[in-house]
């Protein structure tokens, strides 16, 4: 199956420990990632002008969080799901600063919650398995603890070229792994 084009859009506010990313959690209820806390984002909508309007959008319609400066948008990393998965997308990660005073209201049917987390307090609290993460956004989340604050982050990433990412699953005995590019396994 073909992947389907989407978006994601990674906010970032500074504190006083350094740069917060904003997270939803997926509904429960929802076939695809229920209860999930990931980055707001979706699939490109026919007619609209590319992954970037998606993304805010998407935020938008996830958070309560309105943008409207798609030059504000940075890419980030851009993902496209295994293969071996049936529901496929190719997806476009950006990063921005968050507006000031910016406050997210979940929508109550395809978010339930959100919160402003530091990237390693989110990636700390998975391995405890207090915060349900799915692979690319722990993989996302992963460079962003590197930085001090919004602005290092955005600079870095503006200085970096993207490449699109494609994961395998490999099942074996073992039940199924997900391996990365240049990983031990990755060719099977």
């Amino acid at each position: 199956m073909e992947a389907r084009p989407a978006a994601t859009l990674i906010l970032l506010r500074d504190s006083e420990e350094g740069p917060e990313v904003l997270l939803v959690k997926r509904n429960p209820e929802q076939a695809f990632m229920g209860g999930a806390w990931v980055f707001p984002g979706g699939a490109v909508m026919k007619g609209e002008a590319g992954p970037e309007a998606a993304a805010l959008r998407e935020l938008e319609e996830e958070a309560g969080i309105a943008m409207t400066d798609l030059g504000a948008l940075v890419p980030f990393s851009r993902w496209i799901t295994p293969e071996e998965v049936t529901v496929r997308f190719d997806t476009f990660f950006y990063i921005a600063a968050a507006p000031d005073g910016a406050e997210a209201r979940p929508d109550g049917h395809e978010c339930v919650d959100a919160r402003w987390v530091r990237p390693a307090a989110a990636l700390e609290a998975s391995k405890k398995d207090e915060l349900l993460l799915v692979f690319p956004t722990i993989k996302n989340l992963e460079p962003l603890t590197e930085f001090g604050s919004v602005e290092a982050a955005l600079a870095a990433v503006r200085a970096q070229e993207v490449t699109a990412v494609h994961p395998r699953v490999v099942v074996s005995d073992k039940g199924a792994e997900i391996f990365m590019p240049g990983e031990p396994g990755y060719d099977g």
